[in-house]
């Protein structure tokens, strides 16, 4: 999911008091990177492994709406074309996230930008739970930051999970040699003041390898005899 290695420490501008962010309807957007090649899983279709009913994209789908996102593109090969997505693909295809996302944002009119986008990977079995937490504090974000993303459990940010302004966004994609292929993440968001949030360890766990599949499935199920 995280596809760089991590930066030191967030890059949120200091002295600056919290700003209200307008999370209010048409103000956020979502890019879902459901492309890679799954090496670790034997190039299985990560996106469509099924966790408690639902499989991984269509729980990132269900995330994004409910958090009243739009437009919302998936990056990546068609996948199931009842859900509610524009799709694209990178050129050329497995070029990576980065161009994934420089792909995502030309493929949308820039005069009807929302003002933020999330970025997701979809890998995550408790997507939903991530995104609330981001919609959550966005409006707590200091004013002149360019986004937010959740930290794992050992603080490493996981810049696929996070919001970002799309200007900020559109800015660093179009600073990018090639389109972004074969980018690292960091080289779109290095520029960027980001705000890097603590989050419980379940929030940004993904699923890389078959053991991570079963131990979502086994939480997912445990969750339902208890609820």
């Amino acid at each position: 999911m995280c596809a760089s290695s991590p930066r030191p420490a967030a890059r949120a501008a200091t002295g600056i008091v919290p700003a209200r962010n307008d999370v209010s309807a048409g103000s956020l957007g979502a890019i879902l990177l459901a492309g890679g090649r799954a090496s670790r899983v034997g190039g299985a279709v990560k996106p469509l492994f099924d966790v408690g009913g639902i499989t991984l994209i269509g729980a990132a789908v269900a995330a994004v709406a409910d958090a009243g996102a739009e437009p919302v593109t998936a990056v990546g090969p068609l996948l199931d074309p009842g859900l509610r997505v524009g799709w694209i693909r990178e050129d050329p295809p497995f070029a990576g996230p980065t161009a994934g996302v420089v792909a995502a944002l030309a493929s949308w009119d820039p005069s009807s930008d929302p003002e933020w986008t999330l970025l997701l990977a979809c890998d995550l079995p408790a997507v939903g739970a991530a995104v609330r937490r981001l919609v959550a504090d966005l409006p707590l974000l200091p004013s002149g930051s360019d986004g937010m993303c959740l930290a794992d459990a050992s603080s490493r940010p996981q810049w696929l999970i996070g919001v970002y302004r799309t200007r900020s966004l559109r800015a660093a994609a179009s600073a990018l040699p090639d389109a972004g292929r074969d980018a690292p993440v960091r080289a779109l968001i290095d520029e960027l003041s980001i705000v890097v949030v603590a989050a419980p360890d379940d929030l940004t766990r993904d699923v890389d390898t078959w053991e991570d599949l079963e131990e979502a499935r086994a939480r997912a199920a445990q969750a339902e005899e208890t609820s």
